[in-house]
């Protein structure tokens, strides 16, 4: 079916770099965290600013996300802590040293109390917060910086890692090591999702050869090569319901992607906006 998009905000602010954005489950908030060490909460419904608060003094906080179950923001920062915060009341729960580079991505598993944290030092590690935040596996392969972490939502026991070696791997929380390596960017790899519409697995990534890539997860082999942005694709993601992929790049755009055809739908170069998706 065809597409109608609709523009229903835009936010224009360039003082602050905004280095991820995650939403709330149920509550009508956006979380982003911000290269100057602070995260906000955004209502999108009254479009106001509900909180905001200071992580790091001088250190960027490259990740963050709700934990929503336990009422909880969980983020990661340059200074190798991650942080976890009581969503209503800012409290500050928890705080730990726990990679020895920047952290890049932080993930949070969708029913076990499991976190998982990608970095610099060319890692990742497991931590479940119920043993009180404890590294229960390491998983070591990639050779350079490990930009993106992303739980597998049809098999929630694996995940997949994006890193500047330029593969993707894909793993299983019981073992260090990757069951299996996907390789087909020509330089590093930023960011990866999955698409999993039409009782599907696809892996989605983005790359610093100025493409995204859609992969077959049984085969492991490359479905589509989007082409188009003309800079570093660092943002790739899937919408939940609709057949739609989104990107976005150093090139100053955002694009969104038909998940059938892989062509274009819709383009945008200035700020941040808020789209409203829906099939005709």
């Amino acid at each position: 079916m065809p597409l109608s998009l609709k523009i229903e905000k835009e936010y224009v602010q360039s003082s602050e770099r905004v280095k991820s954005v995650d939403f709330h489950p149920t509550e009508p908030w956006i979380l982003a965290s911000l290269y100057s060490g602070t995260l906000c909460i955004w209502n999108y419904q009254s479009q106001t600013l509900e909180k905001s608060f200071k992580v790091t003094e001088s250190s960027p906080v490259r990740s963050a996300k709700f934990i929503a179950r336990e009422h909880w923001v969980v983020a990661g920062a340059d200074d190798k802590f991650i942080r976890v915060y009581n969503s209503n009341t800012l409290d500050k729960t928890k705080e730990f040293e726990a990679h020895e580079d920047f952290i890049r991505s932080v993930a949070v598993h969708p029913t076990l109390p499991y976190v998982l944290s990608a970095s610099d030092d060319k890692v990742i590690k497991l931590w479940d917060w119920e043993k009180g935040w404890v590294c229960t596996q390491t998983f070591e392969g990639h050779s350079h910086y490990v930009m993106q972490v992303a739980f597998n939502p049809k098999d929630t026991f694996t995940f997949s890692s994006a890193s500047l070696d330029g593969t993707i791997k894909v793993w299983n929380l019981s073992s260090p090591a990757p069951i299996f390596t996907l390789d087909g960017h020509s330089k590093g790899v930023n960011c990866v999702d999955y698409f999993t519409g039409n009782d599907e697995t696809k892996l989605l990534t983005g790359s610093d050869d100025f493409t995204a890539k859609v992969w077959d997860y049984q085969s492991k082999s490359c479905l589509q090569t989007l082409e188009g942005h003309e800079h570093n694709v660092t943002l790739i993601c899937a919408h939940p319901e609709l057949p739609i992929i989104i990107t976005g790049s150093e090139d100053g755009t955002i694009r969104i992607w038909d998940a059938t055809s892989y062509r274009v739908v819709f383009g945008c170069d200035n700020g941040t906006i808020m789209v409203s998706l829906k099939s005709t």
